[in-house]
């Protein structure tokens, strides 16, 4: 529409956050006003003292005059003083709350928008451009609204002592509107461009530090920093660029402003020496005319940072205007609140009944069906293994169950009712979910396996602890529960993270229970021992297990093969191996592996 083209359209977007301090920004208003007053006013009072102190050569009223002087001057100290606090104090809290804004928002998006999107361009949006809205909404407003009560002051008071001069003066006014029309399209483009690159930098970076490891393990150094200059570069280009185009707006500003200083000294001069103005109305105009060229300029920067900030607020309205691909329905959310509100007294227990009837399903940037008109039940407490090369698909059935993901077609049945007619946070707090590559927060160990559920005692944390095998984890770090697991959890190797999580799920004593190869990367030993709690601790449990050794799945109730993305065997291990299929031949592969690798050992 025609509209969302308007300038400074994209900024009515932020009345919701602006709302809660409109009484502050009313204050800053009048404070703003004030104090451009006491600017206009203060070339006047010098008017005054000429004309009469210094043209009449008399003292009387002296006294006066300097008191009211000295009390224009403490008054507007005071308001700018008042002005700047209102300011910083605008810019923090709008910067906090749209930081908070962004990141509830960003909980209730669904995996396919972190999967379409890098880190570097989520973190710019949460981070640099809230920043940089709310600076400019705070600071500009102050300036904005100083510069433009004192321009519109010094034209009326222009005009009511001289009106033929004010005219002179008044010439500057389309000089500025041109440029500001031509220049504005342009900054726009240039500056959308700018910030562009600056998420991708962002990106790069964000990867460079995260992919250290991989990058000197492959010597990518050389490559990486080719890379992130020619990124650099082309920022310094279009910086450049945006910043020539910016200065020559503020160049033209600046001659205009100075054009109009030059026709009061020449045609002031004259109409002084003419006799019809008083020296001292000469000098307000002076005064007046070489005050301008800073308002000038400053509405001209300001209207250019919120021209330029449009972009940051189009990013930045865009994320917040974002839709999961998952969400609860209205009515499911009057029943069972929402993921920060929710109604934990309208929960029914689960019980781990799963059934998929008739669903088709394709990845939101997919063009393929991964699953067509697929049915399957899977009985409360049954374990099932999902099997496949690497990159087949297996995620996608529990990505299914857990509501990842929505089918495309059909329905996802938990206790015999669509998961749709139930909040996600229902059931993501019946699945203990444990990840290949498990993710710890920063913080303690026990910080960490709280997180799976609170209130847990100690006694009930050492015996999750004691099930998956991790207390050697915990008796070999310096401080035991208290000891700190670095950023992601990078002072712990991958398994000793794998067993934690594993506990930290086991904590929370899910109905449903998805391991995704959560035992590839400790040892045989290990390994073994997590197998035998397993078994004790899914027993009764719906359990989905994603396996890539598949000596641990034999004894599945059900396995399931995924193929080229798509399920295209399933039965039990006896089953599968008696048809010789895809299974017989990806078991039989890793058992040779496996024995060959035992020989050499």
């Amino acid at each position: 529409m025609k509209h969302k083209h308007l300038p400074f359209y994209g900024l009515a977007k932020l009345g919701p956050y602006l709302r809660p301090y409109r009484k502050l920004l009313l204050f800053m208003l009048l404070m703003g006003f004030y104090g451009s007053g006491m600017d206009a006013v203060i070339p006047l009072f010098q008017r005054y003292a000429i004309n009469r102190f210094v043209a009449d050569g008399t003292l009387d009223g002296l006294g006066m005059f300097a008191g009211m002087y000295l009390l224009v001057i403490v008054t507007q100290v005071f308001s700018n003083y008042i002005s700047v606090f209102g300011a910083c104090r605008m810019e923090m809290y709008l910067d906090r709350d749209l930081r908070r804004a962004a990141f509830n928002h960003l909980q209730t998006l669904s995996f396919s928008y972190f999967n379409q999107n890098s880190v570097g361009y989520i973190h710019a949006r949460v981070m640099s451009d809230t920043e940089r809205i709310s600076s400019t909404l705070a600071w500009d407003l102050m300036d904005g609204v100083w510069n433009l009560s004192y321009l519109l002051l010094v034209i009326v008071s222009m005009f009511l002592l001289h009106w033929k001069l004010a005219l002179c003066v008044m010439l500057v006014v389309p000089v500025v509107a041109v440029s500001s029309i031509y220049f504005q399209k342009k900054l726009v483009i240039f500056h959308r461009q700018v910030r562009e690159q600056n998420s991708r930098i962002t990106g790069a970076f964000n990867e460079g530090i995260t992919g250290a490891p991989t990058i000197k393990s492959l010597v990518l150094e050389d490559k990486m920093t080719g890379e992130f200059n020619t990124l650099t570069g082309d920022m310094r280009t279009l910086s450049v660029r945006a910043m020539h185009f910016r200065s020559l707006f503020m160049a033209t500003t600046s001659f205009a402003a100075s054009a109009a200083l030059a026709l009061v000294l020449w045609r002031g001069g004259i109409i002084t020496r003419s006799g019809v103005m008083l020296i001292g109305t000469l000098t307000v105009f002076m005064n007046y005319a070489q005050g301008m060229m800073e308002p000038i300029q400053w509405l001209v920067h300001a209207l250019s940072d919120l021209v330029n900030v449009q972009v940051n607020v189009e990013r930045f309205t865009h994320l917040m205007e974002t839709e999961s691909d998952v969400r609860d329905s209205a009515a499911v959310e009057e029943v069972y609140g929402d993921a920060f509100t929710p109604r934990r007294e309208n929960w029914e227990p689960l019980y781990g009944d799963v059934e998929f009837r008739d669903v088709t399903f394709r990845y939101p940037d997919g063009e393929e069906n991964i699953l067509e008109h697929f049915d399957l039940k899977i009985p409360r407490g049954t374990n099932v293994a999902i099997v496949g090369e690497t990159g087949a698909g297996k995620s996608t059935l529990v990505n299914l169950v857990c509501r990842f993901f929505e089918p495309t077609e059909g329905a996802v049945l938990i206790d015999g009712r669509d998961a749709r007619e139930r909040s996600q946070l229902w059931l993501h707090s019946n699945i203990g979910y444990v990840l290949q590559t498990p993710h710890l927060f920063s913080g303690t160990v026990l910080e960490n396996l709280r997180y799976g559920r609170p209130d847990a005692t100690m006694e009930e944390i050492e015996a999750a602890v004691k099930a998956v095998s991790a207390e050697s984890v915990i008796a070999r770090l310096p401080e035991g529960y208290d000891s700190q697991v670095g950023e992601g959890g990078n002072s712990l190797s991958t398994g000793e993270k794998q067993l934690l999580s594993f506990a930290r799920a086991l904590l929370a004593d899910p109905r449903i229970f998805v391991l995704d190869e959560a035992t590839s990367s400790v040892d045989t030993v290990t390994e073994r021992l997590i197998q035998n709690a397993i078994e004790k601790v899914m027993a009764g449990r719906t359990s989905f297990v994603i396996a890539h050794r598949l000596s641990t799945i034999r004894r599945s109730d059900l396995i399931l093969v995924v193929h080229g993305g798509k399920i295209v065997e399933r039965g039990t291990h006896r089953e599968l191996m008696a048809q010789k299929g895809v299974y017989y031949g990806l078991y039989t592969r890793q058992y040779r592996e496996e024995q060959l690798r035992a020989a050499l050992e």
